[in-house]
């Protein structure tokens, strides 16, 4: 087959296009052609489509008057990205598109063209944009559902979109414009979603086309696992407040017999590291950004990995890398968290927020050899069986053939 892969970016950003280039990879190597549409940015791999990708644009720049107007045009309905998909379109024979995160950059008006040319539409969700007009179901660092039902007037009057209220409003007009063309469920045949949590949320919101559930997987052969020797348990991620790492902090503040490697950076950190120190917590360590083979070394070596998030997280990568390399992991109960964790056989669940009911957690597994070594190859085998790249697929091909079946 032919597949067209879309995805606003076309460098490895964040999870989204982790699996945007995940599932290209997959279906190359099984034989089929892979063709990407994307946004032109400097960062992006080469690819000989890119003539094709639409204009670059920051929206955390300062702009002019007419930059701000072209910007509402953008991300409301963008004709640049229709013209150029139908330039695309004629000079390439596509069987199916599989679109990811095209909000914003790209927007939906690529759904009218692929409509036009008959072409079935898949969509792989990454996060909450379909319900929530800044995709992360977060208001203020706190969950928020406020806008269930499409009443994304909360949106303005909270400010959602970072304090701003003129970038909140856009969002909201963004989204009763799609809502009231119905140009999701017009344009798409059949919505994937890596988590059972995601799609209830938006069954519950009125979301009628048919989601298809597909979990997330990784390449077993990339990751080596280790009982783990070392006096220390991690977390690696982004930090920012819904991350949950300040309650893992005063958590791990409780247990000085147990080492905290934080790996990772984002908005947080400084403000995280000002805590430790105020705290003079000697057993929290901050390594930054850490990739490939020495992140994967550190994981290794822990004791155990923690997920402490206190928002609604789909599929995290983190669980089954975690799982992959032999550690068992500590998760808080929220999102599609718990469809991973198997409490008490492959880790444990905690409650969100919670930092007293974390810091019985971290210390029942940092003092039992035994369970940890045992959930850690309970892990392994859980990715061996569900996640792996092989059943990954034959999964996707069903997903397809459902569409070609409408």
């Amino acid at each position: 087959m032919n597949i067209l892969m879309v995805n606003k970016f076309y460098y490895l950003r964040g999870g989204a296009e982790r699996s945007f280039f995940e599932t290209s990879r997959i279906l190359e190597e099984h034989g089929h052609r892979v063709i990407p549409f994307a946004m032109r940015d400097e960062r992006n791999r080469q690819t000989p489509y890119g003539k094709f990708f639409v204009d670059h644009v920051e929206f955390n720049q300062d702009h002019s008057i007419a930059e701000k107007l072209a910007i509402v045009s953008r991300v409301v309905y963008f004709r640049q990205a229709r013209r150029r998909l139908e330039r695309l379109l004629r000079a390439e024979q596509i069987d199916i598109a599989h679109l990811h995160n095209i909000a914003h950059q790209i927007s939906p008006s690529i759904l009218d063209s692929l409509r036009r040319h008959g072409i079935p539409v898949v969509q792989t969700l990454h996060d909450y944009k379909l319900i929530c007009p800044t995709y992360n179901l977060l208001a203020s660092g706190r969950i928020c559902e406020r806008c269930h039902g499409g009443r994304y007037y909360h949106t303005i009057g909270q400010r959602c979109n970072k304090g701003s209220l003129s970038a909140s409003m856009l969002n909201a007009v963004e989204m009763y414009t799609h809502r009231a063309l119905r140009i999701y469920q017009r344009g798409i045949d059949r919505f994937i979603s890596p988590s059972h949590f995601l799609r209830r949320k938006l069954q519950a919101d009125g979301v009628s086309t048919p989601i298809f559930y597909l979990p997330n997987a990784v390449e077993l052969a990339q990751y080596q696992p280790a009982d783990g020797q070392g006096d220390y348990c991690v977390y690696f991620g982004r930090l920012s407040p819904e991350k949950g790492v300040r309650t893992l902090i005063t958590a791990v503040a409780g247990c000085p017999q147990l080492r905290l490697k934080i790996v990772g950076d984002g908005l947080q950190r400084e403000e995280l590291e000002a805590y430790c120190r105020a705290r003079r917590l000697a057993n929290v360590e901050f390594l930054g950004s850490q990739y490939g083979e020495e992140l994967k070394s550190i994981v290794r070596e822990a004791l155990f990995v923690v997920i402490p998030s206190e928002w609604y997280e789909n599929c995290p990568y983190v669980i089954l890398e975690s799982f992959a390399l032999g550690k068992p992991v500590v998760g808080s109960n929220l999102g599609g968290i718990p469809e991973l964790i198997t409490h008490g056989r492959d880790g444990f669940l905690f409650a969100s927020g919670d930092s007293e009911d974390l810091k019985d957690k971290l210390e029942r597994l940092a003092d039992d050899e035994e369970t940890r070594i045992r959930m850690g190859r309970n892990a392994r085998q859980k990715v061996e069986q569900r996640f792996n790249l092989a059943s990954h697929y034959e999964q996707l091909m069903e997903a397809y053939d459902l569409v070609f079946r409408r």
